[in-house]
């Protein structure tokens, strides 16, 4: 993990104050097509990232598609997609997301839920096409949890429920191996235990803006992180139940994943305004991500 990448600058920068206002989802635009794929790794807006486990590639969602940023240089993998809520699964090379087509596309807009099994490259509908664009989306043991003006659970991806939950997340954290759900929001965590289906707001938690679940290859996870709208990181031991500020990310950051460290100290990658930077002590350091 080497020199910083010249990566994404934001299309649109958040707001300083989303502690005062109900905490931005990533925003994508529903009224115009993304951009031109041309010069995209410069110009556009990240909205989610995951890292494979094994090789630790690095793939970043977008306005503009899916890139793998494990070089300085983040080279393109998709479509052209204003790919909003990209999750990964339990399966290898599997994800879902949602958000806008780009020009000359043949899927609906919004795209509603789609799959792509083939690691990104393309991507197929599953349901609600013309319907909806989750700004959060997350992959859990029991299913799916969706948001899209209205928090959502499915266990198939094809047919949905609507949860009687009122608050609005800026961001949705869940693993495949497990069935507890965190939830962002502007007052504060709030925490699922059976998939999505019922709430509790966290007593005492920060207000966090980005958080994901780390990640293991062996057990369901018991480690998240959260990132404050001012870049401060929070970890947990308990799935989310108490937080530790452990450190704090420089620029802008526009999403985070983690996968399971040593001694309670998750790994933590955070796409940011200034490039991907990784931490391997928990949030208290950080460093550029590609090599």
């Amino acid at each position: 993990m080497k020199p910083r990448t010249a990566l994404m600058r934001a299309r649109r920068p958040l707001a300083a104050t989303l502690v005062l206002v109900p905490l931005a989802l990533a925003g994508c635009s529903s009224a115009t097509p993304p951009p031109s794929p041309a010069s995209a790794a410069a110009a556009s807006h990240v909205h989610g990232i995951t890292v494979e486990p094994v090789t630790t590639k690095i793939l970043i969602a977008t306005h503009d598609g899916l890139y793998d940023a494990s070089k300085k240089t983040p080279v393109k993998v998709s479509d052209t997609i204003d790919l909003m809520g990209f999750t990964p699964t339990a399966e290898p090379n599997v994800f879902y997301a949602s958000g806008h087509p780009g020009q000359g596309s043949s899927l609906p807009n919004p795209v509603g839920l789609i799959r792509s099994t083939d690691a990104g490259k393309t991507w197929k509908p599953v349901s609600r096409g013309g319907q909806s664009d989750f700004h959060a989306l997350t992959a859990t043991g029991g299913g799916l949890v969706a948001f899209d003006g209205q928090l959502r659970t499915s266990t198939d991806g094809t047919s949905w429920e609507n949860s009687t939950a009122t608050f609005t997340p800026a961001g949705l954290a869940g693993s495949p191996a497990s069935t507890v759900v965190l939830a962002t929001t502007q007052e504060g965590m709030q925490r699922s235990t059976d998939g999505g289906k019922t709430w509790k707001l966290v007593p005492g938690s920060p207000v966090i803006q980005f958080a994901a679940m780390a990640t293991s290859v062996e057990k369901a996870p018991t480690e998240a992180v959260g990132v404050t709208p001012n870049g401060t990181v929070h970890v947990s031991s308990d799935a989310g139940l108490t937080w530790s500020a452990t450190g704090k990310i420089s620029g802008q950051v526009e999403a985070v994943t983690a996968q399971e460290g040593s001694a309670g100290k998750p790994w933590i990658w955070a796409a940011t305004t200034d490039g991907v930077q990784v931490s391997t002590d928990g949030g208290a350091t950080f460093r550029p991500a590609a090599s």
